[in-house]
């Protein structure tokens, strides 16, 4: 259950374009998120193993709480037949990762990753944590018959307690090892496609990864603040902003209400740099954010010349894309 967030410094809330509970409900995300395209599929190809159709549907809360699941949906051959015959061939899991309530997760999160990465994570919190890691089985690393389907069933199951345990002990869950799991791969594809000016293709990417860090983690979290603003980032970059701009803008502004967290507040005052700009070429009243900026200026708080939002969240994230 998610902890609630100790209050910043009262100053006055900004008067959102959207109902703010709106916002924060899972299906207005979702529905905001374009359909993310899996870029490395170039041609369809054929499963190595699919998860059996469950006899029974999965215990879902009563209560009005939420639960995460973690599926392992499938598995394929990477390179594909016919591609990067040089390459030596492994298998690809596809996990899905569900926030279920009274309803099954009409929108889970998918990332794919291979048997190292989850090997990887499982050997650091084993070295780290050894008293948290002691009861949770990982399967060995074998020399043949990876492409088994008894085996990629086997290691599913394993995959799937083990990243259930991870998430149920917070510090397991907060370790940098972790978020680098859960978002290195999408997060590097999508800082090197803005710092190629390919935009319309990183922002997708973007949008999945706040979908799953915003399932695991804390609305106000430091993952899920940086992967949103970084989100909104990348809708403004251009001269015409992004259609979904103005939603991810509206949504990062309302999760920096009450915020206390002294470095997420350096992104703050971009932020609505970046949104006042928003809001004038959206033709929106300006109005609320400046004077936000102005609040903040009498109480000795220098808003003027400082970094652009990107330039903010390279500060406290460095990755590839241009600043």
């Amino acid at each position: 259950m998610r902890a609630a967030m100790t209050r910043r410094t009262q100053i006055r809330s900004i008067d959102l374009p959207d109902n703010t509970e709106e916002l924060e409900s899972p299906e207005t995300i979702e529905s905001a998120a374009l359909a993310v395209k899996d870029l490395t599929r170039k041609t369809p190809q054929k499963d190595l193993w699919e998860r059996p159709t469950p006899t029974k549907a999965p215990l879902l809360p009563n209560d009005g709480s939420t639960i995460l699941r973690f599926e392992i949906q499938l598995a394929r051959i990477m390179p594909p037949d016919g591609e990067d015959l040089k390459v030596k061939r492994y298998v690809v899991y596809e996990l899905l990762v569900c926030q279920d309530s009274a309803i099954i997760d009409p929108q889970p999160a998918s990332i794919q990753r291979r048997y190292t990465d989850f090997r990887k994570l499982y050997n650091i919190l084993k070295k780290d944590h050894p008293t948290l890691m002691s009861a949770i089985y990982f399967p060995n690393k074998v020399l043949v018959g990876n492409f088994s389907a008894d085996l990629i069933a086997e290691r599913s199951v394993a995959f799937e307690t083990f990243l259930t345990h991870v998430t149920s002990c917070g510090t397991l869950r907060d370790t940098h090892a972790f978020l680098h799991f859960l978002q290195d791969n999408e997060l590097s594809k999508a800082c090197q496609l803005l710092d190629e000016r390919r935009n319309e293709m990183a922002i997708p990417l973007l949008e999945n990864c706040f979908r799953l860090l915003n399932k695991i983690f804390m609305d106000r979290s430091r993952p899920v603040l940086l992967i949103l603003c970084r989100l909104v980032a990348a809708c403004t970059m251009s001269p015409v902003p992004h259609h979904s701009a103005e939603r991810w803008a509206t949504l990062a502004l309302s999760r920096y209400d009450t915020l206390c967290d002294i470095d997420l507040l350096q992104l703050y005052i971009p932020l609505l740099h970046t949104c006042t700009h928003l809001w004038w070429q959206r033709g929106l009243d300006q109005k609320p954010l400046t004077d936000r900026l102005e609040e903040m200026s009498k109480k000795g708080i220098n808003t003027k010349n400082g970094p652009t939002l990107i330039q903010a969240i390279h500060k406290l994230d460095p990755r590839t894309e241009t600043i």
